[in-house]
């Protein structure tokens, strides 16, 4: 793999590569690890979904008092890794977050199915619980108040965008002579495309 054999825009070859992986069967190749770290720099990483990719960078979306909305909070920075192991493939991006509008989480929202968004209102993320059935509880209460499919976005629930400045791109290799291309952010808002080293 050659710098020059990539999409000079690194959205647009993780697109490739993530409709390669779905063509080829691959499950849940929209999940990537999501890295945040808290204001003292203390690091943690979770498994999310890639809920939309475009030019303005990569959408996630989950609740607002979770650890990693927390982090955000105060270190507006993440790294993402998709990891596509029956392609031999890794994509590594890390950039500023961006909190998303209001708006465009109710849309996304509303896509999901029903019990994942009663599931949105009765988790506190992360809290700790005293039981399953307290959780199970607290949905059976939701569903008696939302019998009809509208339910309405959770003011505790929201979406982010990373937005990177830096990508690579990885491809095993034998003897552990990978190939790696990193695009680096331009002030212009271009890419440079350089091979690093394994």
């Amino acid at each position: 793999m050659e710098p020059t054999d990539l999409d000079p825009d690194p959205i647009a070859q993780l697109q490739r590569w993530l409709d390669e992986a779905r063509a080829a069967g691959t499950e849940l190749a929209d999940a990537f690890a999501l890295a945040t770290a808290d204001g003292r720099g203390t690091p943690s990483v979770r498994m999310v979904l890639l809920r939309g990719l475009g030019a303005d960078g990569l959408r996630f979306f989950t609740n607002l008092g979770s650890r990693k909305a927390v982090d955000l909070a105060a270190n507006p920075r993440a790294a993402a890794a998709f990891h596509l192991a029956a392609q031999s493939r890794q994509v590594r991006a890390s950039g500023r977050v961006e909190p998303l509008g209001r708006d465009e989480a109710a849309a996304y929202f509303a896509t999901r199915p029903r019990g994942h968004r009663l599931s949105a209102w009765a988790s506190d993320q992360g809290q700790p619980v005293d039981s399953r059935a307290e959780l199970e509880s607290r949905v059976a209460a939701l569903e008696a108040r939302y019998p009809a499919d509208e339910i309405p976005l959770p003011p505790k629930w929201g979406g982010f965008r990373v937005v990177p400045d830096r990508w690579e791109f990885w491809v095993s290799r034998a003897d552990r002579l990978h190939d790696r291309v990193e695009y680096l952010r331009e002030p212009d808002g271009s890419w440079t495309r350089r091979r690093l080293q394994p």
